[in-house]
């Protein structure tokens, strides 16, 4: 038997170094799954990992398409019998992306020490996530590391694709209200001005709305930097309060409670847990670990975090993934339903597959109604607030047309 040092996550998420002795490194690796811990390393022999601060500088962030594509490329190479390090350098060497070439040149490089591809993927974690660690770890105990890394390309594709969809459907709503914005400061800064001097020197009555925009304009002109001052400090002193531990919490308690986009963000959430999920199931990661590492990758919501962590402490204790699911509060009854039924059917990974194509669909409902609708209401609204601004300068002239026609 042989002695391999170990780095894993326990059950709480903390970092957990030890050794132990085994016949080879697979079995350790399940020994260490079997108890609950999210393996990070396994190694022969007393000497350390390749960590600490000198892992997290080495690599950077690549797109996500490119690491689809890399996931692919590999799963081919692989599935057609070329070695695993020959395979990795030719990617290396071959990638169309800078960052990518480098990480996997050092990739290659450490396979070739003998360190497994999820060990070696692990020294840069800029570049992969625990996602995908834990999907490669799961695919080399499991002796299909092939079939695996296409599971990881699929993944990534359908996440890369997800993001797509919402970054086109408020790129040309942003467009038109940044050049809206634009014109009426032009017409507020620029153009009533002049009027409201010639106003002036006439002293007429003017119109309440008339009224109304040139104390707009003469408050944006005489104390515009004093605006934009406090502006800036709100949107900093903003920016700290949700940085903090209460400020976090409130910020996505308010996000998911928003009318209409709160259970399109909820959508968005859930699409992407089950999706996750699924993966990790299918790929043989065992529950526990599947669930510590949606933990860590939902740290851009702490409700849906803390709501993991509370599933992921349930099902330690014993109880059942629809049981911990739905003692948590925050998921909805047909997500926890449809659970439960997938564990009475055995077909768990399958089920939350299912689920997540469901709210994969309503999100691609509401961002179809949503391009149909902001289109023309953004028009509308800042063709009626020019108007108003237009309306507010004529109306005085056509009352000095007519007294001067008198």
């Amino acid at each position: 038997m042989q002695k391999y040092t170990y780095t894993v996550k326990d059950a709480n998420g903390k970092t957990v170094r030890g050794s132990i002795s085994a016949d080879n490194r697979e079995k350790v690796i399940l020994a260490l799954q079997n108890k609950g811990y999210l393996v990070l390393d396994v190694k022969e022999g007393a000497g350390g990992l390749f960590s600490g601060k000198a892992a997290h500088k080495r690599g950077g962030k690549v797109p996500g398409h490119v690491l689809a594509f890399f996931a692919e490329q590999l799963s081919t190479l692989i599935a057609g019998g070329v070695p695993l390090v020959r395979a990795v350098s030719l990617l290396g060497e071959y990638a169309s992306n800078p960052t990518l070439g480098v990480v996997l040149t050092q990739v290659a490089k450490d396979i070739a020490g003998g360190q497994s591809l999820h060990t070696a993927l692990a020294h840069h974690p800029k570049t992969f996530s625990h996602i995908w660690l834990s999907l490669v770890q799961a695919g080399e105990v499991g002796g299909q590391l092939a079939d695996t890394l296409m599971q990881v390309a699929i993944y990534t594709k359908t996440q890369e694709a997800m993001k797509s969809k919402i970054i086109t459907a408020i790129t040309y709503p942003a467009i038109l209200t940044i050049a809206s914005v634009g014109v009426l400061i032009y017409f507020i800064l620029g153009i009533v001005p002049t009027f409201a001097q010639i106003f002036k020197d006439f002293n007429i009555d003017l119109p309440m709305i008339t009224v109304v925009v040139l104390n707009v304009s003469s408050l944006l002109i005489n104390n515009g930097v004093l605006l934009i001052v406090s502006a800036i400090f709100l949107f900093v002193g903003f920016r700290f309060y949700i940085k903090t531990e209460d400020g976090k919490k409130r910020w996505h308690s308010f996000l998911l409670a928003m009318p209409i986009f709160g259970n399109f963000l909820k959508n968005i959430y859930y699409d992407r847990m089950l999706s996750t999920l699924s993966t990790l199931l299918r790929s043989g990661v065992t529950i526990l670990n599947a669930i510590l590492v949606l933990e860590e990758s939902f740290d851009g919501n702490v409700i849906i975090q803390n709501a993991l962590k509370h599933v992921r402490a349930e099902v330690a204790a014993g109880k059942s993934i629809s049981e911990s699911f739905r003692s948590t509060g925050v998921f909805p009854g047909l997500m926890t339903e449809m659970m439960l039924m997938g564990e009475e059917s055995g077909k768990l990974p399958s089920i939350i597959g299912t689920l997540s194509k469901f709210y994969s669909d309503n999100v691609d409902q509401f961002i179809a109604r949503f391009s149909a609708v902001i289109d023309p209401i953004l028009i509308c609204g800042v063709g009626a607030l020019i108007g108003i601004i237009v309306a507010s300068i004529f109306l005085p002239i056509f009352k000095l047309s007519q007294i001067g026609g008198n």
